[in-house]
């Protein structure tokens, strides 16, 4: 697999980040503020990738306009209470995203996160320099609508056949999927590996700083 990839595309949470059991508290939070129904980890899990909006409409179809409201900025109230650094990173992720820019490879990040959210994380984990481009679901269309891959190769002049997407849930394998590219699962976040393989990418690897052994 080796110089098969000019851009590599990265989710956030769950893929880059140690987040899916904050992300999952913060979730179980909201709705217990709410007086909704707490999901099981799992289902929590599950929606961990779509805009927080299609999280919260996922996770309690039965609540009206002003609860999905109430719901969403209790999650986003919690879940801004805890301090991240660079240490929140998975093992070796930085040295690896340094690398592979230093090699050449054009990076970026497609995430479910809004625009406010990425951007403190980025701030908070001295990475922002690293992408080329960063695409939000608060700007663009949710995963698994490939749209947001769609305007970071149109972004970096990238062709489909030599850009990979790098996620940990089934929401950034089905958004590769419909954007027509290569894909590569770590099992370290929203999904096992059993569940991943489901979707068929080239690999599912248990840390995502594994990526530099295979790129």
């Amino acid at each position: 697999m080796k110089n098969k990839f000019d851009l590599i595309i990265f989710d956030w949470d769950g893929t880059l980040i140690n987040s899916i059991d904050w992300i999952t508290h913060c979730l179980q939070h909201a709705a217990a503020q709410c007086d909704c129904s707490i999901p099981e980890s799992q289902a929590a899990k599950d929606v961990i990738g779509l805009s927080i909006k299609k999280a919260m409409q996922a996770l309690f179809p039965e609540a009206d306009e002003r609860t999905q409201e109430h719901l969403v900025a209790c999650y986003s109230q919690k879940y801004i209470s805890k301090q991240i650094s660079r240490d929140d990173l998975f093992p070796g992720v930085y040295q690896m995203l340094v690398q592979l820019k230093e090699t050449g490879y054009q990076l970026a990040v497609a995430t479910g996160k809004t625009r406010a959210g990425l951007r403190h994380a980025l701030q908070a984990t001295e990475t922002g320099d690293l992408f080329c481009i960063t695409r939000c679901a608060d700007e663009t269309a949710s995963k698994p609508d490939p749209r947001m891959l769609r305007e970071i190769i149109k972004h970096t002049n990238a062709a489909n056949e030599r850009t990979l997407m790098v996620g940990d849930s089934i929401h950034d394998l089905q958004m590769a999927h419909n954007a027509h590219i290569s894909a590569i699962a770590v099992s370290c976040g929203a999904h096992s590996e059993a569940f991943l393989q489901q979707y068929k990418p080239l690999l599912c690897l248990q840390q995502p700083a594994e990526l530099l052994n295979i790129i």
